[in-house]
């Protein structure tokens, strides 16, 4: 049980470590390298034919029965940023480590960034089995009916999956290692600039 503890603390520490690197000289770097990911793995037309997206380079992730995620983001409409973002999950079930993800969410029109941006936008809970690891499979989604679409690290990552209900959201594991079968939604706050 001990050393179970221990991989847990650790893979907990790496999975949100990876939010401090966002303080770090070059605040843009890292959102740069999160879309190249994606436009990487194929996701480059629906870059450019969305009324805009939400973008997160690194969700941290950890839970041992109860669970949670973090990340923050920003949120791009018109080629322009238009506000930050953050994301706040919390899953209780099975589950056991920790990983780190990037996200994007595609607002297919005006409508659905209006949703998104309205100040507290929340997708419902899911029953999710997956286990994660870097270069592996990742999956993100919600109860609403949102599907999800890019999996595996930047190198082997496939764009899949098309807008339901105005959205798009698409992962690339990042790293760490996550068994879970959760109970959780995804709650969202926006600041405009």
């Amino acid at each position: 049980m001990t050393v179970l503890i221990k991989s847990f603390l650790l893979s907990l520490a790496v999975a949100f470590a990876s939010q401090t690197a966002l303080a770090g000289a070059n605040e843009n770097a890292p959102f740069q390298e999160a879309k190249k990911a994606f436009i990487d793995a194929g996701a480059s037309e629906i870059f450019n034919t969305a009324y805009g997206y939400a973008l997160f380079p690194s969700i941290g992730k950890g839970g041992i029965g109860i669970g949670g995620a973090h990340g923050k983001g920003r949120v791009f409409a018109g080629g322009q940023m238009t506000g930050t973002t953050s994301m706040t999950q919390v899953t209780v079930g099975f589950q056991l480590g920790g990983q780190v993800f990037s996200q994007v969410i595609f607002f297919e029109d005006k409508r659905s960034y209006d949703e998104f941006t309205s100040g507290n936008f929340e997708f419902g809970a899911q029953a999710t089995a997956v286990a994660l690891t870097a270069g592996a499979s990742a999956s993100v989604g919600s109860g609403a009916g949102t599907s999800v679409g890019v999996s595996g690290g930047q190198n082997n990552a496939n764009a899949t999956g098309s807008y339901r209900k105005g959205l798009a959201i698409y992962t690339i594991a990042k790293g760490g290692l996550m068994y879970e079968a959760a109970l959780g939604g995804q709650k969202f706050s926006f600041t405009p600039n």
